[in-house]
């Protein structure tokens, strides 16, 4: 769901996931990647490596689904329910 802030202009819509298995550079590069390319609206992701969390925002809420075939591509894991 996006929201309309007093100016008018339309608020990101941001949802944040736990990751499994992410130890380096390389691997918030691939779940980023992954992420970015294969799920639809996202226009930016940020990867919190030491705790696993990654928050995906974009112009429109993000499915759980698509992040998860997305993390999946990667070759991570989401942990189920972490949607936040």
């Amino acid at each position: 769901m996006t929201s309309t802030d007093t100016a008018g202009g339309v608020q990101p819509a941001t949802a944040t996931f736990q990751v499994e298995g992410m130890t380096c550079s390389h691997c918030v590069a691939a779940v980023t990647e992954e992420l970015a390319a294969g799920v639809p609206g996202v226009s930016a992701v940020d990867v919190d490596l030491p705790s696993g969390r990654v928050t995906v925002t974009g112009d429109r809420p993000v499915s759980e689904d698509a992040v998860r075939v997305a993390v999946d591509e990667a070759g991570y894991q989401l942990v189920p329910g972490s949607l936040r």
